[in-house]
């Protein structure tokens, strides 16, 4: 494996700008998730270090070795897409084999069934192995599909949202999966996603992207709890942030320059309001089995929180709401200290 180094890349197409002055470095064994909504650049940023695309201006190293014009074939990465991309005339089997007998590899025959047999027994697509790609679930066939990145045992590995096409639970059975391979393996790997519990899952860091800028990088406590601005604070975090002006809610002192407040679920505290205390009220209250979210209104703002699943409030309840360490942004929406940043 090795480290992906971009320094001040850009790249444009026509007079769009898709990558602006990218700095980012993605160290040998970690799997760093880019997140942003369609439009941030996260695609382009892969397809840059695969070199299916040409910066315009900065540089691609990977392992220390300068790649920028290289062509894809040299520079030992391997990309997982989306789409699963698979042969369907061929077995799993051979599927899987196929990178492997490329004209740049040709292994031997054992070493190839060895490294085949290895990864579909570590992906339990092991049974498989001769069945045709067309009879496979959507789940078994992004497993052949990750399982034939594997197999070559590149310097990196790109995956662009390669679970996003997947019901709930297979998204869930294969991050875990990912994951633990991702750790076994000591693989390098920059994935792209716009699903935060991917990222929050998976990452060993998060960047977060958006108009082709990386706004953040950091772990995921670290982007949750620190976030720099109110777009990044956005961007994680079930049932989403809530964003209101400073002085709807008490809170106990604000720090100088605080314009807007971000409250998660931890920030706030809610109580059935006693003599004359109400600040909001219970509008409803969404079950969700082992949690609830609860919808409340100030004035014209409304909020959600989780609640206790056994919480006695109910649509109409007068509540009494506070802050307990919040975030706080100045006028330009960049966070300020104080609360829990």
């Amino acid at each position: 494996m090795a480290d992906v180094t971009l320094d001040h890349v850009t790249k444009r197409f026509g007079q769009a700008v898709a990558i602006d002055d990218l700095s980012l470095t993605v160290a040998d064994g970690e799997l760093v998730v880019l997140l942003g909504p369609t439009g941030a650049g996260k695609t382009t940023t892969l397809r840059l270090v695969a070199g299916l695309e040409a910066a315009d201006a900065g540089r691609v190293s990977i392992g220390g070795r300068d790649v920028t014009g290289m062509a894809p074939a040299g520079r030992d990465v391997t990309f997982v897409f989306q789409q699963y991309s698979l042969y369907p005339h061929l077995s799993v089997f051979d599927n899987l084999a196929f990178p492997l007998r490329s004209p740049q590899r040709r292994l031997p025959a054992d070493e190839i069934k060895r490294r085949v047999t290895e990864v579909a027994t570590m992906l339990r697509i092991a049974h498989k192995l001769e069945n045709r790609a067309t009879r496979l679930s959507g789940g078994e066939m992004q497993r052949v599909a990750i399982g034939r990145a594997l197999v070559r045992r590149p310097a990196i590995y790109l995956m662009d949202e390669p679970l996003s096409s997947l019901d709930a639970k297979l998204r869930s059975d294969l991050r875990l999966e990912l994951k633990h391979i991702q750790h076994d393996l000591g693989a390098t790997i920059l994935y792209v996603t716009h699903d935060q519990t991917e990222a929050m899952t998976l990452a060993s860091r998060i960047g977060v992207m958006n108009a082709g800028r990386l706004i953040q990088i950091g772990t995921p406590r670290e982007v949750y709890k620190q976030p720099a601005n109110l777009y990044v604070a956005a961007r994680l975090g079930q049932p989403a942030i809530n964003i209101f002006p400073e002085g709807l809610i008490p809170a106990g002192g604000a720090p100088p320059g605080a314009k807007t407040v971000g409250a998660r679920t931890e920030h706030l505290r809610i109580e059935r309001a006693t003599n004359g205390e109400a600040n909001g009220k219970v509008d409803w209250i969404e079950h969700l089995g082992d949690q609830n979210h609860l919808h409340v209104s100030i004035g014209d703002r409304k909020l959600t929180t989780l609640v206790d699943p056994a919480t006695e409030l109910v649509a109409g309840d007068a509540v009494a709401l506070s802050l307990v360490d919040p975030l706080y942004f100045d006028g330009e929406g960049n966070r300020i200290a104080g609360g829990r940043g």
